[in-house]
């Protein structure tokens, strides 16, 4: 039986030839439709397949290790989403902000080694962050705002947000950081809402500890479920991306699940993984093209 799909080929330079020849890889009788959302940067093609696993491996022959992403996903008539659930930290924003914060005590390495272990779902994400965030401990709470005027936002994180908002569809910015840094970003970015965790604070510095309960993946996953019932959405009106671990479970459960520039373990079972190209291509994977997109 054949079954339909939507294959977004999304690069810096994505040239015609490459184009071409994927499209005769899939078979020119297979594809009912394509064209491009942004002339040398996406292209788009709808069309039949036994099954997704081949459809891959045919795509694979063609890009090799060419910097393409490739996301391929079932037909649907919803594409584009109503709503959108995002990570924070190297996902909406290029580092990791407790990283960041620990430079200040000269703990930058041993913290951030943590964080990738936590991350890759090597340890306990919730073991790891109680752990990280006592070696805080004593702090000012200046070092929150000096960090928040260094870190970067990623490369069309604000575009992402105004495309998907003028298209109504609600962002919500869910995060295992914290809310000291989540507030800033919907504040910038303009995001619907924000949730995280909340570093403790007493007379100017940190506790060392986190308010309980941890938000962690199970959280993520509640976030999920609670705003798609709150919006009246079926989840697959749903968009989630993240990088970590602890991002896993919204991302396999949305409707379309997006690994963005992910962890090994991370990449290896989200169903898309965005790792050449920027945030620009969550829009490019909706069939947005550039014409529609709020720059």
């Amino acid at each position: 039986m054949m079954h339909r799909f939507f294959v977004t080929l999304i690069a810096e330079n994505l040239t015609q030839s490459t184009v071409e020849a994927v499209c005769d890889a899939v078979g020119r009788a297979h594809i009912t439709e394509s064209r491009w959302l942004a002339p040398a940067h996406a292209f788009d093609i709808t069309c039949t397949a036994t099954d997704k696993v081949s459809l891959t491996g045919t795509i694979a022959t063609v890009i090799k290790d060419a910097p393409i992403d490739v996301a391929i996903q079932p037909f649907t008539e919803n594409r584009r989403k109503k709503l959108l659930i995002a990570d924070m930290d190297s996902t909406i924003l290029t580092g990791e902000s407790l990283d960041e914060m620990a430079a200040f005590v000269g703990l930058k390495e041993p913290i951030a080694a943590i964080t990738q272990r936590a991350m890759n779902g090597e340890i306990s994400f919730k073991d790891a962050l109680r752990e990280r965030v006592l070696m805080l401990k004593g702090l000012p709470v200046s070092a929150i705002e000096e960090t928040l005027a260094q870190m970067e936002f990623s490369k069309g994180a604000a575009t992402l947000i105004k495309t998907l908002q003028a298209n109504g569809c609600y962002c919500a910015l869910v995060s295992g950081g914290f809310q000291q840094f989540t507030q800033m970003v919907q504040n910038t970015l303009g995001f619907d809402e924000n949730q995280a965790n909340v570093l403790l604070v007493a007379e100017g510095t940190l506790t060392g500890y986190v308010q309980e309960p941890i938000l962690d993946k199970q959280a993520k996953l509640d976030a999920l479920e609670r705003l798609v019932a709150q919006q009246d959405l079926r989840m697959e009106d749903s968009l989630a991306v993240g990088d970590g671990a602890n991002d896993l479970a919204m991302i396999t459960a949305a409707g379309l699940g997006i690994a963005y520039k992910a962890k090994p373990s991370v990449a290896a079972v989200a169903p898309i993984h965005i790792l050449h190209t920027d945030l620009v291509s969550l829009l490019y994977v909706q069939g947005y093209g550039v014409e529609e997109i709020v720059e």
